[in-house]
């Protein structure tokens, strides 16, 4: 008697949706509170935390909404097996304009394919509510129309250009792997996300957004005496135009060895009222570099893909595992992507721990920036970021 996977998978899926709908009502009600936390009391003003709590709720009842649709198309997909009948059409359209199907490469692209349109149809809806309607409405979205479309072709056409290559090496790999699959795989992906650190902000990020060189002047000045100081070794710094986009801020640091860049959102040297402020958050920054934080995150990551490739390789090839979720045969795209839904409760228990390492991370990183003396500055910097 076969196993019922698909049955498990779903009622997994039902009561994590019911238990992280639990813990948001629990957060949409403390973000109903009137007044404000006693540590904020005198550091930001009535009027803002009114607009503030406006906007969180804004979004938390986007949330429920955005989630109890999700939840539901998953379900619906899974439970009434359109992925095997789409996997099917996928490649009777294959056979239909002169390519063949028989060739699993060009038979998962075209399968992509129409999950991408179908992704994209989906999801737009949400994005256009998101950005036009509630970061609009409380003055955070300063992008038109016309750039969200060009930004979403732009992203297309990369995923066109991206994809494919990527798909079919994976599925190639799978093909010829044998018994040391897992590691053959795992290192594709190392070696890709190595890449793709290394092409993102030099090649891919200028396409969405204009990098510029911080001027000449104070502020330069005291962060390459930051960096210095620390033996970071930067050779570029950069202001981005994020103000084109959002009036949110932020900043961040890139680049591997002793080729290391620094960027700085425009919005954050508009917000914060002096450079000192403006330094405390890079040197938050340099924290997370002088204490291994994304050595360690990258480290993480790749073991446990490496530990996700060893468990694909012990069911790839079960029957069991795709008929239960409708299928006859055993598409390799189909194997990761079902794959990927029977360790949900393992995914979930391990992204809880990221957090807890990641809040960890960051309380760690604002104490290093406390120890060179930024308390003050990075205090009133965090809070205003946050408002």
């Amino acid at each position: 008697m076969a196993l019922p996977y698909l049955e498990a998978v779903l009622c997994f899926m039902i009561l994590m949706y019911i238990f992280e709908t639990y813990l948001d009502i629990r957060q949409h009600r403390a973000l109903k509170l009137p007044t404000l936390p006693k540590p904020l009391l005198g550091v930001i003003s009535d009027e803002k935390f009114e607009r503030s709590r406006a906007y969180s709720l804004d979004k938390s009842y986007f949330h429920f909404i955005h989630e109890a649709v999700t939840i539901l198309m998953d379900t619906t997909i899974l439970y009434y097996r359109v992925l095997p009948w789409f996997w099917k059409k996928s490649g009777e359209l294959v056979t239909n304009v002169g390519l063949n199907a028989e060739n699993e490469i060009i038979h998962t692209l075209a399968f992509l394919a129409g999950a991408m349109v179908w992704s994209q149809i989906t999801d737009l809806p949400f994005s256009l509510y998101s950005t036009f309607v509630i970061e609009a409405r409380h003055g955070f979205n300063k992008q038109t129309i016309w750039l969200f479309i060009r930004d979403m072709i732009k992203g297309i056409l990369l995923s066109m250009i991206l994809g494919p290559p990527i798909v079919a090496a994976i599925i190639y790999i799978v093909q010829i792997g044998g018994p040391y699959l897992a590691i053959y795989l795992w290192g594709f992906m190392f070696v890709l996300a190595l890449l793709m650190m290394t092409i993102y902000p030099i090649v891919i990020a200028p396409l969405f957004n204009k990098f510029t060189p911080l001027p000449e002047g104070v502020l330069r000045e005291k962060i390459e005496k930051l960096a210095a100081s620390l033996k970071f070794p930067l050779k570029k710094l950069f202001v981005v135009d994020g103000s084109t986009r959002s009036s949110h801020s932020n900043a961040y640091m890139y680049g591997f060895f002793k080729n290391k860049r620094i960027v700085l959102y425009d919005t954050l040297i508009q917000q914060c009222s002096n450079e000192d402020e403006i330094v405390s958050v890079i040197a938050h920054e340099l924290g997370h570099w002088k204490l291994n934080h994304t050595v360690y995150s990258f480290v993480a990551v790749q073991l446990l893909m490496f530990l996700q490739f060893g468990g694909y390789t012990l069911v790839r090839n079960s029957k069991d595992l795709f008929e239960s979720f409708g299928f006859e045969d055993q598409p390799i795209i189909i194997g990761l992507i079902i794959f990927q839904h029977t360790i949900i409760p393992i995914q979930h228990l391990l992204s809880f721990c990221l957090n807890l390492v990641s809040r960890a991370f960051e309380f760690q990183a604002d104490a290093f920036a406390k120890n060179l003396g930024y308390a003050p500055q990075l205090r009133a910097a965090l809070v205003k970021l946050q408002v």
